[in-house]
């Protein structure tokens, strides 16, 4: 049997300058990740990383649901080997977790399983009232499958972490934002022009300097005190020779906007 294509589930938007939005679009099958969409989301992240013109991501799905999980279908049907195992499908959440560019989550309704680690994968979450976060995949026999066990206990900590992913229950928005998932709650209708609207904030910064900062802030989660310091200062060494810099230095004491070029 040949696994289905999903691909053109995963919409990709250019609502503003210097920003992108990549929507899911399969709201019959409750925004369920097919590898095939996880597969495409990691080739139109490499490309809009790097496009110089891309400056931030914005990752939603539609008005009432964000993705139910990894599609269940597909897992029974072909098994490891067309899922977890997938290399295709391991390269593109890799590619996700690399990227450079800054990425947030605009979740309304359920983020659970894949859906939950796909929003983990960006550097932060706007949320709708409605958004429910969770791994429920030991309901089924499962377990996190897409980095989820190493992704909510960096999140959140490890014995909230330990307890969602023990029970596979989930947590509702409010219980999120008290954790730190999630950054700033909205109303469910005005969640992703918010996000679009902090994207366009990033957007106006310096990328080279926000490009450094993701990178000093990914190096912290996974080194050492000692080794995260060095990283840091070795980026604030590369970023002080860029043009953007000087820009921005001169521009404070000339009392006018910076004209960022990324460069």
């Amino acid at each position: 049997m040949t696994p289905e294509d999903h691909s053109d589930k995963i919409v990709l938007e250019r609502p503003a300058a210097h920003v992108a939005v990549i929507r899911i679009t399969r709201p019959e099958k409750k925004n369920a990740l097919h590898s095939s969409m996880v597969i495409e989301l990691g080739r139109l992240i490499v490309d809009l990383d790097r496009d110089d013109d891309v400056r931030c991501i914005v990752l939603t799905g539609t008005d009432t649901i964000f993705a139910a999980g990894a599609d269940i279908k597909e897992m029974v049907t072909f098994g490891p080997p067309a899922t977890s195992n997938n290399p295709r499908r391991v390269a593109a959440w890799r590619a996700m977790e690399t990227c450079d560019t800054p990425m947030i989550a605009a979740v309304n309704g359920i983020a659970f399983g894949a859906g939950s680690e796909l929003a983990m994968v960006c550097d932060f979450i706007i949320a709708g009232e409605t958004a429910q976060f969770g791994q429920p995949e030991v309901k089924i026999g499962g377990m996190a499958g897409d980095g989820g066990t190493q992704r909510l206990p960096r999140k959140i900590g490890q014995n909230v972490a330990s307890y969602m992913l023990f029970t596979g229950d989930p947590i509702d928005v409010q219980r999120a934002h008290q954790l730190g998932l999630v950054v700033e709650i909205c109303k469910p209708e005005a969640t992703l022009a918010r996000a679009i609207e902090i994207a366009e904030v990033i957007a106006a910064r310096a990328p080279v300097a926000v490009r450094y900062t993701k990178a000093c802030i990914r190096t912290a989660v996974g080194a050492t005190l000692q080794n995260g310091i060095a990283f840091e200062r070795d980026a604030i060494w590369r970023n002080s020779m860029t043009e953007d810099r000087q820009e921005g230095m001169t521009a404070f004491t000339e009392k006018r906007a910076p004209v960022f070029r990324g460069r």
